[in-house]
């Protein structure tokens, strides 16, 4: 069959405003040109981000009403426990509310000034977690991931010879540990194979530096590694991950992506060296261990959407759904990151608007015309997120000026991503009618989330 169809009924709905072209020109004015500060209820299809905007199911409801909200020893935490152990093998479970919460108390305990924290790339709260201590945060991307046309089967590789001459560069002292993103968010939703986290975990052994997954959509990951990488046709995805799992360390998760619930994450440890150090924190900055910072409710949540993600009916239908997007684009001339990945497309912002100069911001030039346009909401994943402002307020550029399209997990149907498809080659179609835009006021940290933009023109290349 080449029709894809969702394995699921829809059991209840949520309406969506319509708006027009007007009203969302004012609505863009007033949130300064900055989709993160547009009211939800004025956006059409929202795909800012897949991070907690999925639909749960409805043994998911159900673990909500069993969620026990005992301050210590839940029986819910118990339960989210063993699921995560089982899925990492690492005995050491740490549950947080979100991914970030793992990122700031992993990094502030092996941070610091002088320190690589390395991975395939970081995405933007993991990098900031970094750098926010005084540590740098390395990027060893394959060269292949770098150039968004080139269909790379495992385009979210590691680079292992890069690798090793940071770490020498750097001293094996100063690596407090590897990081490999899976998949890999910031160049594209690109899978890492089984055979890139082999060799690093070889490559790693030698210096005694510890390997840990950023873990966020690892069942999209081992899917991937199913259907792509010779010898695991014929395994389940579930056996997959906890081979993935197998070869790290340790592991941070926003369970707000594969765990499929609004809220919640984790770090998990295999060795006992940072455990109670970790708990010290999670106890100051989260909560309890045995609930840190989620209700008994999450957990339940988390526990079964763990479950339910790796199985194969629902991610054959994940996977291609987001292709079938990424393709209906493409044969419309639509330059984007080929293959597409498994969360979202995106969109090569810096080829389609080449009469943009990258300081321009093209990517955020294309994101707030796709909302004019059809009440759509991406996200700017280029020098808008990953540029900083230097002394002389000019801003560094990122290797890439990206939009991501992240399509929330069980939320849309095949029509909306039919409409979706029209409203972007339409764009395309008047693509040398955008001008770009410039920054009029920024903080410190993580600009994108709530910097202020005006448009600007007479400005190209």
């Amino acid at each position: 069959m080449k029709t894809i169809i969702e394995p699921f009924r829809i059991k209840s709905v949520e309406p969506i405003r319509m708006t027009t072209r007007s009203e969302r020109e004012a609505i863009l004015k007033t949130a300064r040109y900055n989709l993160f500060s547009v009211p939800a209820d004025d956006v059409l299809i929202d795909l800012l981000t897949d991070s907690g905007t999925g639909a749960m199911s409805a043994e998911q409801w159900a673990g909500v009403m069993r969620g026990d909200e005992s301050y210590a020893g839940s029986r819910s935490f118990e339960r989210f426990q063993a699921t995560v152990q089982e899925l990492t093998g690492m005995p050491h479970v740490l549950p947080t509310h979100q991914g970030r919460a793992a990122e700031k108390i992993l990094f502030a305990l092996v941070g610091g000034p002088g320190k690589l924290i390395p991975n395939n790339t970081h995405f933007d709260t993991t990098r900031a977690n970094i750098e926010y201590t005084g540590a740098t945060a390395s990027d060893c991307l394959i060269p292949e991931g770098k150039i968004p046309s080139v269909p790379y089967p495992f385009k979210g590789n590691m680079d292992v010879a890069a690798l090793v001459d940071a770490i020498k560069a750097h001293g094996p002292e100063n690596v407090p540990l590897c990081m490999l993103t899976v998949t890999n968010n910031s160049s594209g939703g690109q899978p890492v194979s089984m055979a890139n986290i082999q060799a690093v975990k070889a490559a790693l052994a030698p210096f005694g530096i510890p390997l840990y997954l950023d873990c966020c959509r690892f069942a999209e990951n081992a899917y991937f590694i199913q259907q792509r990488e010779p010898g695991y046709a014929d395994r389940t995805v579930k056996s997959i991950a906890q081979e993935m799992f197998s070869y790290a360390d340790g592991a941070l998760m926003s369970a707000k992506k594969d765990g499929l619930a609004n809220i919640g994450g984790f770090l998990s440890l295999r060795a006992d060296t940072l455990v109670e150090q970790a708990r010290q924190l999670l106890i100051l900055t989260e909560g309890f261990p045995t609930y840190g910072g989620l209700a008994g409710r999450d957990l339940e949540a988390i526990a079964q959407g763990l479950t339910e993600v790796v199985e194969e009916d629902y991610l054959r239908y994940r996977i291609r759904s987001v292709a079938y997007l990424g393709e209906a684009i493409s044969k419309a001339g639509v330059p984007i990151i080929q293959p597409p990945g498994g969360h979202a497309v995106y969109i090569d912002a810096g080829a389609m608007l080449a009469h943009l100069q990258p300081q321009t911001f093209p990517g955020q030039s294309l994101a707030c015309e796709l909302y004019l346009e059809a009440g759509v909401r991406s996200c700017e994943i280029g020098s808008v997120m990953f540029g900083k402002q230097g002394p002389d307020g000019r801003s560094s550029l990122a290797p890439m000026e990206l939009v991501r399209l992240a399509i929330p997990r069980r939320v849309y149907t095949q029509s909306h991503i039919d409409y979706l498809a029209e409203a972007i080659i339409q764009v395309y179609d008047r693509r040398h009618e955008l001008v770009g835009y410039r920054i009029v006021a920024q903080p410190q940290f993580l600009r994108h989330f709530t910097a202020a933009f005006e448009p600007m023109t007479g400005v190209s290349r």
